[in-house]
């Protein structure tokens, strides 16, 4: 078309009648169309209040059509219609439960029904026992009744109700409206003297019927009598029955309650996001609801707001709201975004409340279960598990951290077959009660039960060591993931059961002169290997620092629990690096009020404010007793709780420096089992059990022992030393050795000298 358009001399120019004329020889109908003309009308205009003036001053008239309408700009979507699939599928992430959620858990749905049982029959029998009360109010109150009754049918009979209306007509003189009034009264009168004749008769009827009957029936008939009378005489401002249930005073959780409580923080995300858009600032995304004990709202803050931002200003939302603090936890979902505030105001102060452990009544325990350590704020249990884990737990004095060690302490001791080391390094005997039941116990804060806890450090290291060999050469169908498991630890013979180690006030043992160090590194082993081979250390610190808590150990850790610490420090050498930033502040807890109160890490899914279940010291030797005659009856006693003598003081050993020993330099590169055999024979009292395994457990063992020093294996070709072919095994270089010994001595000459 365009060649048409540019050829002067093309047959449709010629013909402008032509050219307008439908094509019906083709079969097309068709308009010839002037590209110029219709490119210019495509081209945007300006408006014509904004063209250049003209020479005369006045607007030039635009060449071509003049378009109105707003100015897109092209960076910018319009509107797109919404996928309905994804739509649904939003919509189907927020879908509430059909079936609530108290009823899908077993434990919730009987302790639901528990409770309401609990509640009604605690109402019922406190209104029973109230029955003679309310009979002798009743009885007190009748001949008040009995006036009133009387009185108000005089009044009824007599119309005396509408004398008002009639005086008021007197005194305006209208003798029509009095005359008509009067004759109503006359006519009512009439009648309802007729109906209180007729009740009045039935009542002396029905009085002299209950006369000649028996004393049951009259009795009845008195009782409802007076109950009658009594509640027609009852006055306005004293109830008859009393309530069995004071009404709580909690104010009902609201979205402007809310809003008001996020106002007065004085953040200034919030304030401003407010001061802007009101409604829509502050979004519920879900109904506030009961959530047990309290209510729960699921808020999104304003954009670059966070959780943590209102975390920190506990103290006033509890203020706006009304309600002590200890009733007042919000929390973050990160899971969604870092916005996402779940506000739970419960009804009762959490550190006024008290939980009660279920190891009070339990016969026995699993530990491969967890331990139940204590509630939420919502009043859920929580259970910490032990298997594959390492815990530590840290506080200022006085906040219940020896006492939620009982808690763990008493879990263990119900399961015969975990094996308990207890050390108690503070010398009160907060654990006394359970030593009766322990492998290896000691209390004390003297040089002694220091170095007591130092050895069973390298016992436990020395015990990691055969385990690791022990567990490698079990079968695939009996042990698939190479880790400690139910059906192994009830094994006994295979040496591969549970083994809780709790060093309590650990600080005194790693910031010691002496055995410090070696501990230090000792402890640090046992949580990097032992966790997968049933070895589970428990350590519980007031002073949570780089020399009493070496980064070592509680960089691996993988349960921490923390009650109240004085500031951010010490917050993050529990909780782990950032906690304070994310706002998991242990700092926010009162002292002495919220004691037994701290952050859980590593639990549950997400951290959690968790209070602990209180032991006291007889109710843990009860515990203590149970599990004393369960172990005995089972046969798991032993060492100190046989009475046996303690191990004497390990002899101390550094593994590098006795391979060097028996590595010349003149070898630079060494078969593992060689090492293991010249080991053996160098302190066979230690080295031996390594000497004795088989196969590639002796090679594995000493690859093992190594890891810890950042040393690796390799293939080494060399001949044994019986004699024989030339071969290439697993063995290490002499060079690495020396290298990790110089870097080891260096790390400690720098940590002497800060």
């Amino acid at each position: 078309m365009t060649h048409q358009q540019d050829n002067p001399n093309h047959e449709d120019n010629k013909d402008p009648d032509r050219s307008a004329a439908p094509d019906h020889e083709n079969g097309k109908d068709a308009d010839i169309v002037h590209l110029d003309a219709a490119r210019a009308e495509r081209q945007p205009q300006k408006p014509a209040d904004r063209s250049e003036p003209n020479a005369e001053g006045s607007p030039a008239k635009a060449d071509g059509p003049v378009l109105e309408g707003a100015v897109v700009r092209v960076d910018q979507s319009g509107p797109t219609a919404a996928d309905w699939r994804t739509a649904l599928e939003a919509k189907a992430r927020s879908r509430q439960p059909i079936v609530p959620l108290w009823l899908r858990s077993r434990t919730e749905a009987v302790e639901t029904v528990k409770w309401i049982g609990l509640h009604y029959l605690h109402v019922a029998g406190y209104q029973v026992c109230r029955v003679p009360l309310y009979g002798g109010r009743l009885t007190a109150r009748a001949p008040r009744g009995f006036l009133r009754l009387v009185g108000g049918v005089i009044k009824w009979t007599f119309d005396l109700e509408g004398e008002p209306v009639r005086l008021a007509a007197v005194q305006k003189a209208d003798p029509e409206a009095y005359l008509k009034l009067s004759r109503q009264r006359d006519s009512r009168v009439r009648l309802r003297t007729l109906i209180s004749i007729a009740a009045l008769v039935t009542l002396l009827i029905a009085g002299l019927i209950v006369t000649d009957q028996t004393n049951p029936v009259q009795w009845m008939a008195l009782a409802a009598a007076i109950a009658t009378l009594g509640i027609l005489g009852k006055p306005a401002d004293r109830p008859l029955i009393n309530r069995a249930v004071v009404s709580s005073t909690v104010e009902k959780l609201t979205s402007d309650i809310v809003i008001r409580s996020l106002t007065v923080l004085g953040i200034a995300g919030i304030n401003q996001a407010i001061a802007k858009n009101p409604k829509d600032a502050i979004r519920f995304v879900a109904p506030i609801t009961r959530d047990g004990p309290g209510w729960r709202a699921d808020i999104d803050l304003p954009y670059g707001v966070t959780v943590a931002d209102v975390m920190d200003k506990r103290d006033r939302m509890a203020s706006a709201l009304r309600r002590p603090l200890g009733c007042i936890w919000p929390e973050g979902d990160s899971t969604i975004h870092e916005g996402r505030l779940i506000l739970w105001v419960g009804d009762k102060d959490l550190s006024k409340t008290v939980v009660k452990s279920p190891l009070l009544k339990a016969s026995s325990h699993d530990v491969f279960k967890g331990i139940p350590f204590g509630c939420d704020p919502r009043g859920r249990a929580i259970v910490i598990p032990v298997v594959e884990q390492n815990i530590l737990i840290g506080s200022q004095p006085g906040q219940g951290k020896t006492a939620s060690v009982r808690v763990l302490a008493s879990g263990a001791a119900l399961d015969p077959s975990a094996e308990l080391w207890i050390h108690e390094l503070k010398g009160t005997g907060d654990l006394d009660p359970h030593e009766q039941n322990c492998h290896r116990y000691v209390s004390g804060i003297e040089d002694e039960a220091i170095g007591y806890a130092a050895d069973s450090l390298t016992l436990l290291r020395k015990e990691v060591m055969r385990r690791a060999a022990a567990l490698k050469a079990l079968p695939a169908d009996l042990c698939p993931d190479k880790k400690v498991t139910r059906q192994i630890a009830d094994k006994r013979s295979l040496g591969l059961h549970p083994l809780v180690a709790i060093f309590d006030e650990c600080q005194n043992l790693f910031a010691h002169a002496e055995y410090g160090d070696k501990a230090g590194e000792d402890a640090e082993f046992i949580i990097k290997l032992g966790r997968a081979l049933g070895v589970i250390l428990v350590l519980a610190t007031q002073r949570p620092d780089k020399d009493s808590l070496p980064t070592g150990i509680s960089a691996n850790v993988t349960i921490r629990f923390c009650l109240r610490v004085a500031g951010q420090l010490e917050n993050d050498m529990i909780l782990g690096t950032s906690a304070y930033k994310n706002g998991i502040r242990a700092t926010v807890f009162q002292p002495k009020m919220d004691a037994g109160i701290g952050y859980l890490l590593g639990a549950t899914p997400m951290p959690k404010v968790v209070r602990t279940a209180y032991l006291d010291t007889p109710a843990t030797q009860r515990i203590a007793d149970r599990a004393r005659a369960l172990r005995a009856s089972t046969g798991a006693l032993s060492g100190h709780a046989l009475g046996e003598t303690p191990e004497q003081h390990a002899p101390t050993f550094d593994l590098l420096a006795d391979i060097l020993a028996v590595v010349p330099p003149s070898e630079a590169k060494v078969w593992n089992e060689a090492i293991v055999d010249r080991l053996a024979e160098l302190r066979p009292d230690i080295y031996g059990p390594w000497a004795r395994l088989e196969g590639g457990a002796k090679t594995a063992q000493l690859t093992t022992a190594l890891k810890p020093h950042a040393i690796k294996t390799m293939q080494v070709w060399g001949t044994s030393e019986s004699g024989g072919k030339g071969a290439n095994r697993i063995g290490v270089a002499r060079d690495d050795i020396t290298t990790a010994i110089t870097h080891r001595d260096r790390g400690r000459r720098s940590s002497a000298a800060s």
